[in-house]
């Protein structure tokens, strides 16, 4: 039976450029989407690093204090001489009076620090301008607000899912992978985007479901990697790859796969997938522990001085 479309091996040129550009440049682009939610979120508890507690504080909050004291301590900590952070939360924490703002300083600090980035122009940002907004903040934290959740929802829905369309457009044409696993992989990041955003509502609501918005974000992640990659090797790397290299092995095992030898095959190669995994997690907690205990420390004060 003849294929009812052109591989991406058999492109033409331009339209091979044309497909790569985008999957390149879409490729820096969620690139920089994870290191700007290590900047923003994975600094919510005031550590470098994605946990399940900035998970939480980012959308459940941390009722244990202020806005104002917990994106002091978190986020926008080396915004601030520790004195002057100190100085903004205690204003907070007894009841954020006006006066207090005038006479203990509040204000000469909020236009020093805050008022260059948070004003009424900027977007997408608190506007700590005048008392009155900032004393908002002056609040419990409880977290993203619902029209807050509700803004950021549709734009996600919105760019992200075309994205992914048009990452599975062209994966549709790629001949190394079963229709089966094409329509898992094409079909993946969708269900990934809405458990991904619904997961935001409901820890909203609760805290145990953030285990929710990091399962989501993984597989997302990992449906994008194995379309980006599968097309990029099939279009300029098909032969050396699944021709004459690894790729090879992997449509043979596919074509035979009930056979004993290739059962015994998978069997090995799981076992050595699961040391793999536990090595790698080892060093990563191990990696982990120094940038904490020594890296991050040292870049702090190079930043500082």
């Amino acid at each position: 039976m003849t294929s009812k479309y052109t591989p991406l091996k058999d492109h033409d040129t331009p339209v091979k450029v044309l497909f790569t550009g985008y999957l390149c440049t879409v490729g820096v682009g969620y690139l920089f989407a994870l290191i700007q939610i290590l900047f923003t979120h994975g600094m919510a508890d005031g550590k470098f690093g994605l946990s399940v507690d900035d998970i939480v504080y980012s959308y459940y909050g941390n009722r244990s204090g202020t806005v104002l004291e917990q994106k002091l301590n978190g986020s926008m900590k080396e915004n601030a001489p520790e004195q002057e952070g100190f100085a903004i939360m205690q204003w907070a924490r007894d009841g954020a009076d006006l006066d207090d703002y005038k006479d203990d300083g509040i204000d000469k600090i909020i236009e020093t620090r805050c008022v260059m980035c948070h004003n009424a122009s900027a977007s997408g940002i608190p506007d700590l301008s005048t008392y009155e907004k900032l004393k908002e903040y002056a609040k419990q934290d409880e977290g993203a607000t619902f029209a807050s959740l509700t803004r950021v929802s549709h734009i996600h829905l919105f760019g992200i899912s075309f994205i992914f369309m048009f990452v599975g457009v062209i994966f549709s044409f790629a001949e190394t992978t079963t229709t089966k696993i094409k329509c898992i992989a094409v079909g993946m990041p969708y269900i990934f985007l809405m458990a991904d955003i619904l997961s935001w509502w409901l820890t909203k609501i609760h805290p145990m479901f953030a285990w929710l918005v990091i399962i989501a974000g993984m597989g997302m992640a990992a449906s994008f990697i194995y379309m980006w990659v599968i097309s990029l090797l099939e279009m300029w790397l098909y032969k050396p790859v699944f021709v004459s290299g690894l790729g090879m092995h992997y449509l043979q095992w596919r074509d035979n796969f009930e056979s004993d030898e290739n059962k015994a095959r998978l069997d090995k190669a799981s076992a050595l997938i699961n040391g793999t995994a536990k090595q790698l997690e080892r060093l990563a907690k191990l990696g982990l522990e120094k940038w904490s205990s020594t890296v991050w420390p040292f870049l702090k004060s190079l930043i500082k001085k």
